[in-house]
């Protein structure tokens, strides 16, 4: 049975996170190009940290049997796990518009269209950015990350509107569903024969690929 996983709590020095939209583009006589898109947008991943301590690398060696014998990863950019503006350490924390704390967590109260969607239950002026990352979550397993393409400020009341790429798959995503602005996520499988941890002392290496995966 599937169980999700949490990457380890270490400091990656370097990460590739970025979606993939598969194209073809054909090239014609008289300047004519034709640009065919298949398929769903997914995320691929990269992560690296080095200098790890004995017991750094010791959660990397649990993290990949866990990994290798049904785990999913809940993979996110750890170099942006929150909005620009809220950028460091602490985690996302204040008081939502409507009360209550928050934490990151929000409402999907609307969806325009594949691109635009309102949230609600943030904080009054709650700012995001070009670039930031929100996830859509219908579940612990169906999850849709996106990246936002225009900047955007919550109401006094704590909505705001999103444009966001890529689109979102009105067929799966249907109302009610929540939206995570910490450590906002999709699920992946870490890719077969992609992780390496070097032991090397007095420090160690980890790394390894991981690649999104469609549950619904």
């Amino acid at each position: 049975m599937p169980f999700l996983i949490s990457l380890p709590s270490v400091v990656y020095g370097q990460v590739m996170f970025d979606p993939v939209r598969i194209r073809d583009t054909n090239r014609m006589e008289g300047r004519r190009t034709e640009t065919v898109y298949a398929g769903t947008p997914y995320w691929i991943a990269s992560y690296s940290a080095s200098r790890l301590t004995t017991a750094e690398a010791a959660l990397f060696d649990a993290f990949n049997m866990d990994a290798n014998d049904g785990g999913y990863i809940a993979g996110y950019d750890v170099h942006r796990p929150r909005p620009i503006a809220y950028q460091g350490s602490t985690p996302l924390a204040g008081v939502k518009a409507g009360g209550g704390a928050f934490n990151g967590d929000a409402v999907l109260q609307s969806i325009t269209d594949a691109n635009t969607i309102v949230v609600s239950g943030l904080p009054a002026g709650f700012k995001l950015a070009p670039g930031d990352y929100a996830e859509v979550r219908k579940s612990t397993f169906v999850r849709s990350l996106h990246r936002i393409s225009q900047a955007a400020t919550a109401s006094a009341a704590g909505l705001v509107t999103l444009k966001i790429r890529f689109g979102l798959d009105l067929q799966v995503f249907t109302l009610p569903c929540t939206v995570h602005f910490e450590k906002p996520a999709c699920i992946m499988e870490m890719d077969a024969g992609s992780f390496s941890l070097v032991k090397t002392w007095p420090n160690y290496t980890g790394q390894f690929t991981a690649t999104e995966l469609f549950f619904s």
